[in-house]
């Protein structure tokens, strides 16, 4: 039985990274009015669990010793009640970075599956961090050739869990249509949302956060790959203010509860061994796991809830601490990471976003 497959898969980041330590200073020289804040800082940032990401605002090499501004934060605040650059300013932004991020990671994808972009029959984009029309989805039809003939679907403003609703949307493309071949794109830019001022919980939104691409490609086969078999989602209940993404006047702002790890171990397990259940499936048939780094407290969460070995989701903390959370993205990241080590299947992939909803895809 033929089953949507993933053919080849790619990434992309800023050229630009920058560490830790490098992130503190910058915080504690330009955000930080008080010697408390100063300590609490690094603190916050050690606890997100991130060493090193990748950010469209820098545009040079964060080394102490080049001459010049080391960030290109679109400008440092000029006192505390500055909040920084409007949504408009911070569109601009998305606008000019956010698609050569996307194209950089389709060109691969399409390159690793051995698929033309005549091939292309239909494209799907994710995205939470930036709106403009024409969007990205035009310029990688216009960048990468894709026929003008192409269908197109844009998950937006779903967050961390987008690429996978993303996913369930390429495999409906592709069911009935054996000469389907589609390409799957999520790009963030979630650092053009640094939040300026100093409010705890953003500071740890600051500290997570980072910015990537990534794309796969996939159509029907009957063998071969990794095969989506099946894809759930369920919102849990009286959740609604656990996490949220709004947009103000000053950037789009992520809230995120300290309730949600538990959250997570009362309800997750519950859910998702009946929903294994229905696709033939218990906890313990799954021999690979593809879980978004939402933050280590997340990670921990299912870890303890699902009973996992540590080394069960060493992929996804591997991934937070070498990229960040790039949100939509960032479940792509892993999946690549484990194809290429040839991780076994079955295979669950999972992220949570606003609702509190949680989306999987299994695979066989």
């Amino acid at each position: 039985m033929s089953a949507f497959t993933i053919l080849g898969q790619g990434t992309a980041v800023p050229p630009y990274s920058i560490d830790r330590k490098e992130s503190v200073d910058m915080v504690i020289d330009h955000f930080c009015p008080t010697d408390k804040e100063k300590r609490i800082v690094p603190a916050l940032y050690r606890m997100a669990g991130v060493q090193r990401r990748h950010v469209v605002l820098l545009d040079r090499p964060a080394d102490k010793s080049t001459e010049g501004p080391r960030h290109r934060l679109m400008y440092f605040p000029k006192d505390a009640d500055d909040m920084g650059p409007t949504v408009g300013q911070r569109m601009e932004e998305y606008e000019r970075e956010a698609y050569q991020l996307a194209c950089r990671a389709a060109e691969e994808a399409l390159e690793t599956s051995g698929a033309r972009p005549s091939d292309v029959t239909h494209l799907v984009t994710v995205s939470c961090s930036g709106f403009v029309a024409p969007g990205v989805d035009i310029k990688l039809i216009k960048e990468l050739g894709l026929p003008s003939t192409v269908e197109r679907a844009h998950v937006g403003f779903m967050g961390c869990q987008g690429a996978l609703n993303g996913l369930r949307v390429a495999e409906g493309f592709s069911r009935d249509r054996p000469k389907a071949t589609v390409l799957l794109c999520a790009v963030e830019l979630c650092s053009i949302h640094y939040h300026y001022g100093w409010n705890p919980e953003q500071v740890v939104a600051n500290a997570l956060f980072a910015d990537g691409a990534a794309a796969l490609v996939g159509a029907q086969r009957k063998d071969g790959g990794w095969r989506v078999k099946a894809t759930g989602a369920c919102l849990i209940p009286d959740s609604e203010d656990a996490m949220t993404w709004r947009i103000r006047d000053n950037g789009f702002i992520m809230s995120l509860s300290a309730q949600v790890p538990s959250l997570i171990e009362t309800h997750l397990r519950p859910w998702l061994e009946q929903w294994l259940a229905t696709n033939g499936h218990q906890l313990e048939d799954i021999a690979t796991w593809a879980v978004h780094p939402g933050g280590p407290r997340i990670l921990t969460a299912v870890q303890k809830t699902l009973d996992l070995a540590p080394e069960a989701l060493q992929v996804s903390r591997d991934t937070l601490k070498n990229y960040g959370n790039m949100s939509s993205p960032t479940i792509l990241f892993i999946l690549n990471q484990l194809r290429a080590q040839s991780s076994p299947t079955p295979c669950v992939a999972m992220a949570f976003g606003p609702g509190l909803a949680v989306e999987v895809v299994l695979f066989d």
